[in-house]
């Protein structure tokens, strides 16, 4: 991997493939490169895509004290970097909250492409528990990451016991997530009160002024796909795409139904 150095010195690990149009893509919580690397070489025919770890993860640095400042900086660095002077970025899940908060920041960001940023805007069921940040970081702190993985998924995910447990057992999954365990607390950062159970407001998206389109799967639950409807109604020049048959997973397990879309909108 090639690495990139952010403005507070911190190293970026990145894998570049492909020609073209430059498109970056932004993992998800407790993703690094590897779980957008299928993706990567679908979109790699038509485009120059950075593939990259997110800070904290993988090959990246991890400078502290953390801020969300910074990981918007390690994609401006990463848009430096590349060969022209704007690029196109998609995002999926808290990846698509830094994207938008990047492309709200000002970086180059021309096109930008999110899926299922995973918004909590109701506060009854769907809303997380109160002192969520503060008994994930009483893990985190006792070096209990794979309570705090457990906790993410069951409380912030909705991941039922069953498909937990089969998590738990495929081979080199739980052990890779809970590598990342104190990244939890970076995309916690990332969201802000998006996960109180308060509407969106306008003017906190009132800078994205890259051209936009918004995500859900017909499968998903229905707290992301009210999350798309109401990001989409707020930003300034958005729209929205609903992918047949596919959940919040489809970056993961069915790559092939999202890279012809993010195909079409990114050449476009």
């Amino acid at each position: 991997m090639a690495t990139v150095t952010s403005r507070d010195g911190t190293a970026i690990a990145y894998e570049r493939s492909g020609q073209g149009p430059t498109v970056i893509l932004v993992a998800a919580a407790l993703s690094d490169h590897t779980d957008t690397r299928k993706l990567a070489a679908l979109l790699a025919a038509d485009f120059t895509v950075l593939n990259y770890d997110r800070r904290g993860r993988g090959g990246s640095g991890d400078t502290q004290p953390y801020a969300v400042e910074r990981e918007i900086e390690d994609l401006e660095a990463l848009i430096d970097a590349s060969d022209g002077s704007t690029a196109h970025v998609f995002g999926s899940s808290s990846g698509a909250v830094l994207a938008l908060r990047a492309a709200g920041a000002g970086l180059a960001i021309d096109k930008l492409a999110l899926f299922e940023p995973p918004f909590m805007l109701d506060a009854g069921d769907t809303s997380l528990p109160a002192d969520y940040e503060a008994r994930l970081t009483e893990m985190l702190r006792a070096g209990r990451r794979s309570d705090a993985v457990k906790y993410f998924m069951t409380k912030a995910v909705g991941v039922p016991g069953p498909f937990l447990l089969l998590m738990r057992v495929y081979p080199g999954l739980w052990s890779k997530m809970t590598a990342m365990a104190h990244t939890l607390l970076y995309d916690q950062a990332v969201m802000g009160d998006t996960v109180a159970g308060l509407p969106l407001r306008a003017s906190d998206w009132a800078s994205v002024r890259a051209e936009t389109l918004v995500m859900d799967g017909e499968k998903s639950a229905e707290h992301f796909r009210f999350a798309v409807k109401s990001l989409v109604d707020v930003l300034p020049s958005a729209r929205q795409r609903t992918l047949a048959g596919q959940n919040h997973g489809v970056v993961e397990a069915a790559p092939k139904a999202i890279a012809p879309v993010l195909r079409e909108f990114f050449g476009s």
